[in-house]
């Protein structure tokens, strides 16, 4: 979480996109920076619990793949509506599963799920397979930038998460002309990462901030 804060911060500086993508060393759980943390813990076993940059309801993560990606204040992605950027981020994932031979779509509309049950119901524009949803994301949009963060769940048939990996980035430069280099690698924005992950991301005051 602190460094796809760091991410976002440093986006007037890199002025370019960034795409990372990361796992989980054990189970947890993420929820929206405004929801509550007596609300969340109330409906879900899974500890840790963490709050998110991004908002949205609470994701399970453990043998998921996660990923997250940022565009400058300015880039195209930037001035979309939220309901386009996340409409966009999931089309970008059914071409790269598509890519691996994977079949899978954007939900119509909804399917109400209970309450800390992310991935047992689904939202319009979430990525379904066998019309179960295996992809979500989340937002923030401010004057620095946008900050996307998703969580897939893998269907059986997916080759492996390099191969994914590889599509993702591949199909990013052929059907959204997105470029992608090496993420800079600048002391200022490591040193600010480990300051967001030290004063704030680790602290319980945090996390029950609301």
């Amino acid at each position: 979480m602190a460094l796809d804060e760091a991410l976002l911060e440093a986006m007037p500086r890199w002025q370019k996109p960034v795409l990372r993508f990361y796992g989980w060393e054990q189970p947890a759980a993420t929820f929206g920076y405004f929801q509550t943390f007596s609300g969340v813990e109330n409906v879900t076993p899974l500890r840790p619990l963490l709050r998110r940059p991004t908002g949205g309801g609470i994701v399970p993560h453990d043998a998921d793949w996660t990923y997250s990606v940022v565009f400058p204040a300015g880039h195209e992605w930037h001035a979309l509506a939220a309901v386009e950027s996340y409409r966009r981020i999931h089309d970008w994932l059914r071409l790269a599963f598509a890519e691996l031979k994977v079949e899978t779509a954007l939900a119509p509309c909804c399917k109400k799920s209970l309450p800390g049950q992310c991935f047992a119901g689904h939202e319009q524009s979430d990525l379904l397979w066998a019309g179960r949803k295996i992809a979500g994301a989340a937002q923030r949009r401010n004057r620095l930038g946008l900050l996307i963060q998703g969580s897939v769940q893998p269907p059986p048939s997916v080759p492996g998460r390099e191969a994914w990996e590889t599509a993702m980035a591949r199909v990013a430069q052929r059907d959204f002309q997105v470029e992608w280099s090496p993420a800079p690698t600048e002391a200022e924005w490591q040193q600010r990462a480990e300051a967001l992950r030290t004063e704030k991301y680790s602290l319980a005051a945090y996390n029950r901030k609301r």
